[in-house]
């Protein structure tokens, strides 16, 4: 709220700095507020036959103070001291602001002495509190009160009308309609309001005014001059008058209240009597229920198992813990039901409740009283009963779950000793019954004291007239039975098991020696079939003749195998006749092994068959390693003659390419006299080509008659036709070079030799060590930068070698830079004058082009002397043109 606020305990006080006793109130405003205040406490001191006419002067005795308060509160104040001294004074108006402090108004800078004095101030706060408390604070619109509350009242009643805008208490009501509007909205017969003009607030104010004076009986507490000439109206003025309007129009709430209050009556006596027909009806059930459940908890017929207990037990919690809870329920709202009746009765001063006969809360307590009491009997007979059933029920279940084990033990046990599985069992089989069977006959033995128990259980419950007797008689009689059965049973098995035992041992043994005598017979039928049927892959003469050999030899064992085999079968049939004999029913196979009578012959059979299929295929094959050896011997004889020869004319090649017989057109004429009598031996090659598909046709892949191969002799022969076509075309661009260059045979030589000298591996090229080392024996000092650059120009495709025609090309082309380097030199004297150095523009101004721009391209490395680019004195051109070792 602006104007006012609530205490941490909830209680109301003004704001402090509403009244500021240093702080001087507006002229206007105070003058304004003076007749407000006057007219408000008026409006209700009239009352009371009687008024003030100096709101200031005519509270100081404090006793109208007080009987405004009684006033407009409805309360009566203490009584007011009639003396007319200060300290009376004093005494009634603290009597006045105490019982405005007891309506939970703090009091904030505002004593009694002060209002005593007259302080103005002080007196029209006090008021302004008063009409907060008393006029603004309970007014309530739509969960909003006191002062917002009003505000909201005054919006919602003034929303429908135009020109009207409530927002505050000050200037929104500057111009008289909102005044006219709450008139019109409640009494719109009192004004016209659609004669109304904005632009004319002195009219509209007094209308409001005169007609609330009139017909509302709301005093004028404004004057429409004062609140048109002030810029800002007084807001607690304003709320105050405006107030008034609120509460002379709630009027009519008034009215409805009152017929509240006599529905709430009605409402009040009918909601007696249904309290009253409420507690007939629950007091009648609640007692017939009562009667119903007595008998039932006097009932003491016993049971004779310990289940029928157990559910007269679970029918009792039952009733425990679901149906008698809502009867306490109902019960206990039956005593608040007339509690709460006979009080709202005597509140509303009349008779107290008197139920009928028999339904008294005293008498509903006496039946209460009497169910507990058959209800705890009852109780204790149930656990009484329960707890004999238990003991006679503790040896009936001790009997039942030592027959139930053994019953359990012995389920199966006869059909097991009756089966008749040893006769289709192994030996090993037998075994593992007969200590089974053992096993069993321990266990056995062991379960005796268990049936004697079982026993003497059925004797004890016979002798305490358990109820099931003859039941448990009727089980102890047929575990007795069976027990005897078993017994029987058993002896009779474990003689079948060791009859059994003999025989099979005796045929295991035959079993035995049939399976060490089967396996390796077997085993070597099988190497046979497989070494019979290999695919043998021979490439000789001796191969096969070999495998030849072998074969007789194993046809020279079968004799010997065929009388092993007949002893085989002897044992196998040894055993047959046992087991015809003694009527054995042999349901498995020999434990020792897969091996069959029925195997071992089919087996021998087939090596039988396979014998002469083998003689056959080694003779086939003797026949073809003998015509692969002529095809072997035959290419032999062709590839010994061409393979040395084409090795011979390499050789010679390489003599004639190194050698220097002749000028070079006569070795020309001799290479390709040479050349045409190699091709000529072209059909020879052929032949061998033929030869040689003969050989791959029939699938030969060595041949220890010759070291060549069909692809060595191709590769010579590739190699051959390449080197004299590479050497003639050597041959012929040494001419080219030596006539191009005007190189004399004599130099031409030179170079051969000292080429031929350098070349030690006699390969016609010089790999770069060696050219190295021949550049520096013909007087050149290299560097390695001086060597790199060679090799760039010699070896272009940095191979890392040195070809004789590469060779060549270098040494002429160095013989003629040698003769325009002493040009260049003389000419350089004479250019370089007294500065000695020279420009790049000057050696082009003044030398043939081709001197000048080799000058220029050596000295693209050096710079001139000073610093000078581009310029070259006598010792860097020297260096440029000749290497360092000229310095």
């Amino acid at each position: 709220m602006d104007q006012d606020q609530y205490d941490g305990d909830g209680n109301y006080m003004p704001q402090e700095d509403d009244w500021d006793r240093d702080l001087l109130l507006d002229p206007a405003w105070e003058k304004q507020q003076r007749k407000t205040f006057t007219a408000w406490c008026n409006s209700h001191l009239r009352k009371a036959g009687t008024q003030i006419e100096n709101i200031e002067e005519d509270f100081r005795d404090g006793l109208k103070l007080m009987l405004l308060l009684e006033v407009i509160s409805g309360e009566r104040l203490a009584k007011p001291e009639r003396g007319k001294m200060r300290v009376h004074k004093i005494s009634n108006v603290n009597k006045a602001l105490d019982f405005i402090a007891s309506k939970g108004v703090k009091l904030v800078s505002i004593g009694a002495e002060e209002i005593v004095d007259g302080n103005a101030k002080m007196t029209l706060g006090m008021i302004w509190t008063i009409i907060l408390r008393f006029a603004i604070q309970d007014i309530s619109v739509e969960e909003t009160s006191a002062k917002e509350g009003l505000l909201l009242w005054c919006q919602r009643k003034t929303a429908p009308y135009k020109n009207v805008n409530i927002q505050n208490f000050h200037i929104s009501w500057k111009d008289g309609l909102g005044f006219c509007a709450l008139i019109h909205r409640h009494r719109p017969e009192l004004i016209d309001y659609g004669k109304l003009r904005k632009d004319d607030p002195m009219t509209n104010l007094n209308t409001a005014f005169d007609v609330a004076e009139k017909y509302l009986d709301i005093p004028k507490m404004l004057d429409a001059e004062d609140i048109i000439s002030t810029l800002r109206p007084d807001e607690k003025a304003v709320m105050t008058y405006v107030s008034c309007y609120y509460h002379a129009f709630s009027g009519k709430q008034k009215a409805e209240t009152a017929a509240n209050r006599i529905c709430k009556v009605l409402a009040v006596n009918q909601e007696n009597e249904q309290l009253m027909e409420d507690y007939e009806k629950l007091a009648t059930d609640l007692l017939e229920w009562i009667r119903r459940t007595i008998p039932w908890l006097e009932n003491r017929l016993p049971e004779n198992t310990m289940q029928a207990m157990q559910q007269k037990l679970e029918d009792f919690r039952d009733y425990r813990r679901l149906h008698k809870p809502p009867k306490v329920q109902e019960k206990c709202q039956l005593e608040i039901n007339f509690n709460t009746l006979q009080t709202k009765l005597r509140l509303s001063n009349r008779p107290a409740f008197m139920p009928s006969e028999g339904k008294m809360v005293s008498d509903i307590n006496n039946a209460w009283g009497n169910l507990e009491g058959a209800e705890k009997g009852y109780e204790e007979w149930l656990l009484n009963e329960i707890r004999r059933l238990e003991r006679l029920d503790h040896l009936a279940e001790k009997f039942r779950q030592k027959a139930a084990i053994h019953e359990a033990w012995t389920e199966g046990k006869e059909e097991m000793l009756q089966k008749r599985d040893y006769e289709t069992a192994s030996l090993s089989e037998i075994k593992a019954l007969l200590k089974k069977h053992e096993a069993f006959e321990s266990d056995l033995a062991a379960h005796q004291d268990r049936v004697e128990q079982i026993a003497a259980i059925a004797q004890e419950l016979n002798e305490l007239d358990y109820y099931d007797s003859p039941s448990v008689n009727a089980r102890c009689q047929r575990i007795c039975d069976q027990w005897d059965a078993l017994g029987a049973l058993t002896q009779k098995r474990s003689e079948a098991l060791q009859r059994t035992e003999k025989l099979l041992e005796t045929i295991d043994q035959l079993y035995l020696e049939f399976a060490k005598r089967a396996a390796p017979f077997n085993n070597w039928m099988e190497g046979a079939m497989e070494d019979l049927q290999d695919t043998f892959i021979v490439h000789t003469i001796e191969e096969i003749q070999g495998l030849s050999t072998a074969h007789e030899q194993f046809k020279a064992t079968l004799p010997e195998a065929d009388k092993e085999r007949q002893a085989i079968l002897g044992i196998h049939n040894e055993i047959a006749k046992i087991v015809q004999t003694y009527h054995v029913n042999m349901a498995g196979t020999n434990p020792y092994t897969t091996i069959n009578p029925q195997e071992i012959n089919a087996k021998w059979d087939k090596v039988r068959q396979l014998v002469p299929q083998r003689d056959q295929a080694l003779i086939e094959e003797h026949a073809r390693q003998q015509n692969n050896e002529r095809l072997r011997r035959q290419f032999a004889n062709q590839a010994n003659v061409i393979g040395p020869w084409i090795q011979t004319k390499m050789e010679e090649i390489g003599r004639i390419s190194i050698e220097m017989h002749g000028t070079l057109e006569d070795q020309l004429t001799h290479l390709r006299q040479y050349e045409k009598s190699i091709v000529n031996y072209k059909p020879k090659i052929d032949q061998l080509e033929g030869d040689h598909q003969l050989i791959q046709e029939a699938l030969i892949f060595d041949n220890k008659h010759t070291n060549y191969t069909m692809e060595h002799i191709r590769v010579g022969w590739e190699q051959l036709l390449t080197t004299i076509a590479r050497t003639i075309n050597e041959i012929e661009n040494q001419i080219l070079t030596r006539d191009a260059k005007g190189i004399s045979q004599e130099q031409l030589n030179e170079f051969r030799a000292s080429f031929n000298h350098f070349d030690r591996k006699r390969s016609g090229i010089m790999d770069a060590e060696d050219f190295k080392t021949c550049l520096i024996s013909i007087g050149y000092n290299l560097g390695e930068n001086e060597f790199s650059r060679i090799m760039s120009i010699v070896d272009p495709n940095r191979m890392g070698i040195v070809t004789f025609q590469a060779f060549i090309d270098f040494m002429s082309r160095e013989t003629a830079d040698t003769d325009t380097a002493d040009q260049v030199m003389a000419s350089f004297k004479v250019l370089a004058g007294d500065k000695n150095y020279i420009l790049a523009d000057e050696l082009r101004r003044e030398l043939p082009p081709d001197q000048a721009e080799y000058c220029i391209a050596r000295m693209a490395p050096y710079t001139g002397p000073d610093g000078v680019p581009g310029a070259l004195d006598y010792m860097s051109f020297s260096t440029a043109l000749y290497g360092e070792s000229d310095l």
